[in-house]
């Protein structure tokens, strides 16, 4: 399978740019058939707000904001134990917002070494049985940032969260950079979950005719608006319209016109324009196509009930009370 040297120029590191304007952006024009935003991260270490912007906006200003211009939902995503709870005990409280649980791939190697992954492996078990959390993620491999030496871990770490997936029967959200062809090896020696996806699609053509195959789900994120992102526009081309989704990966990777700001949920809908506009087909049919195929994936977002708080006096809401 191809190298990813095509896609790491339009895969960029929050605050790589000096810089940078830290404004966000002005709300896009609101959706008329509303969607889902499939992976994001809105929690106090990697979150949207105070992380990467000038002004803080607590999960609450953001959901209000996504909701102002479509954006149905988000899947709030894990990557460690710490944004894993936060993320199952966020989910538990916001009826727009569903979880995903997991241990990034690039956290493995050290969690290995201090002999502390199998506790780690052994929360996420647990956390992937609580209310309001579908989806194992994200997990995979990548050899972008992970030395050799460290991809052992990864890879006992991505087969354990496949199993754990399987044991729930919850979706799993690939993170797969500069690892096409391992992730794919693994994935068809182990046995994917009946629902696979890999988050922020970062190949080509040919692994996205391969992920058609198998049935697995393709999730464009903000890239795909890109200039110099025409191998993943040909990847578009070739994917069936039945397992596209789309994401934000907030607060990474905004999407053009915006390319280098702040992202967050609510700028969803210039990612979904971009697909629509390079598809040829109107925005509206694509949006309904992906809220189905999002639902099919995780289920509706009213399908387990909230327990409900006082959100004005939560801290974990209120940027007051330290998450932005």
């Amino acid at each position: 399978m191809a190298d990813d040297s095509a896609e790491r120029s339009h895969i960029r590191a929050r605050g790589a740019c000096a810089g940078r304007d830290l404004v966000y952006p002005p709300a896009p024009v609101p959706l008329v058939v509303g969607v889902y935003d499939n992976h994001t991260h809105l929690d106090p270490s990697t979150g949207s707000g105070r992380a990467d912007g000038i002004t803080p906006l607590s999960v609450a200003e953001q959901l209000d904001l996504a909701s102002s211009v479509g954006v149905r939902g988000v899947i709030q995503v894990g990557t460690d134990v710490a944004t894993s709870r936060w993320s199952a005990e966020m989910a538990a409280r916001e009826p727009r917002m569903l979880a995903a649980v997991a241990i990034h791939p690039n956290d493995a190697p050290a969690l290995e070494n201090a002999g502390t992954l199998d506790e780690g492996l052994a929360v996420i078990d647990e956390l992937a049985g609580r209310p309001r959390v579908v989806a194992i993620g994200e997990t995979g491999l990548d050899f972008f940032r992970t030395a050799p030496e460290g991809r052992a871990a990864q890879f006992r770490s991505f087969e354990a969260h496949i199993e754990i997936a399987k044991r729930h029967g919850l979706a799993l959200q690939i993170h797969d950079r500069d690892a096409h062809d391992e992730v794919v090896e693994t994935l068809l020696r182990v046995g994917a979950p009946a629902r696979t996806v890999f988050h922020c699609f970062s190949g080509g053509a040919e692994l996205a005719r391969l992920c058609a195959d198998q049935g697995w789900y393709l999730s464009f994120a903000g890239p795909v608006s890109f200039k110099n992102a025409a191998t993943l526009r040909e990847a578009l081309d070739v994917a069936p319209r039945s397992l596209l989704l789309v994401e934000t990966d907030a607060p990474y990777l905004t999407p053009t016109p915006h390319r280098g700001r702040p992202n967050a949920p609510y700028l969803l809908p210039h990612t979904l324009r971009a697909m629509a506009d390079h598809l040829q087909t109107d925005v509206a049919v694509l949006a309904a196509q992906i809220t189905s195929n999002t639902e099919l994936v995780y289920g509706r977002w009213d399908a387990e009930p909230v327990v409900v708080t006082d959100t004005a006096r939560d801290p974990r809401i209120s940027p007051a009370g330290g998450l932005a």
